[in-house]
């Protein structure tokens, strides 16, 4: 399967067998929910027993039992309007308002080492906010703020189900889905103080899709390669095995702290490779184009403007 249009940076992307989207047939026209399947966009809304809403679609009975695939042939097959292609359509973060965008840092061993830190004895997190959140293909737009802007690509977990207090053997249970992340990271702002937030929410720093693949999809979120390519050049390859501390235990820990709430996003840290510790550093630049692909999942391509 391919997302995006074949003349724009994002295309063609490979995806997973069920991918979740949120899209727009135009650029003023309202956000919709669907499945990318067969080349083109099923809404959610006409598929038997779906609302919607793509956490409720996550949790639905069909995606459990493998069944979304048949009830979207049906529907392609008895829809009487025009379905959008996926090349006809511009791609929105999946999720777009959530309350919490939560991430995770030094969560890989070789990345945790190549900052001259060891692994951490809990998580270490900080925050994103909306403002960062942008499209899958969308462009990372360089702030005049800044000049040592840098690529974190990480997979991306999507809570589904309420709680707190979260104990491991559960956790993956509140789980809807997962997708792809790229903690685009201003250096220079961020290590002016201990605290990261300032280099890391800035505008567009946060590219999130290329959609959602449900939970019941991904048997084992620990086992799943991940790449991250700047200008086609690999510059991150590791596996999820590689965390420190795996996504259910993320999840456990950070409930004991906090109640997590369906839509909230958790960026599950990112390997060894980074820019700003590579000799020399390499920073993005204008006409950079990065790409940041999860086994099963996809991948997000954007490419890299100058605010001015």
């Amino acid at each position: 399967m391919t997302i995006g249009k074949e003349d724009k940076p994002g295309a063609p992307v490979r995806t997973g067998d069920l991918l979740l989207v949120s899209y727009r047939r135009s650029r003023d026209a309202h956000p919709e929910s669907g499945i990318a399947y067969g080349g083109n966009i099923i809404p959610l809304t006409s598929l038997e027993g779906l609302t919607g809403d793509i956490l409720q679609a996550c949790d639905s009975p069909h995606v459990a039992a493998g069944h979304v695939g048949e009830l979207a042939h049906a529907a392609a097959a008895s829809a009487t309007d025009t379905l959008p292609g996926i090349g006809q359509v511009s791609f929105c973060p999946p999720i777009t308002n959530p309350e919490k965008i939560i991430c995770l840092g030094l969560n890989y061993r070789d990345h945790a080492s190549e900052a001259g830190f060891e692994p951490p004895p809990v998580p270490i997190f900080f925050s994103k906010f909306r403002n960062a959140l942008t499209g899958p293909f969308d462009p990372i737009v360089l702030p005049r703020s800044s000049h040592e802007v840098d690529f974190e690509g990480e997979l991306a977990v999507v809570i589904g189900k309420a709680g707190k207090y979260i104990p491991l053997e559960d956790a993956l249970e509140h789980v809807a889905g997962y997708a792809v992340m790229n903690d685009v990271s201003a250096r220079d702002l961020q290590l002016r103080t201990s605290q990261w937030t300032a280099g890391k929410t800035l505008d567009t720093f946060a590219p999130f899709g290329p959609g959602i693949v449900p939970r019941a999809l991904i048997p084992d979120p620990q086992d799943l390669a991940i790449q991250t390519r700047v200008n086609g050049a690999v510059v991150q390859s590791d596996s999820t095995k590689s965390m420190v501390f795996s996504v259910a235990e993320t999840i456990a820990f950070l409930s004991s702290l906090m109640t997590l709430r369906p839509g909230d996003i958790i960026a599950t840290g990112t390997p060894a490779g980074v820019g700003f510790k590579r000799e020399p550093p390499i920073y993005l630049q204008p006409g950079d184009v990065v790409e940041v692909e999860i086994e099963g999942i996809g991948t997000i391509k954007n490419p890299v403007v100058s605010e001015t």
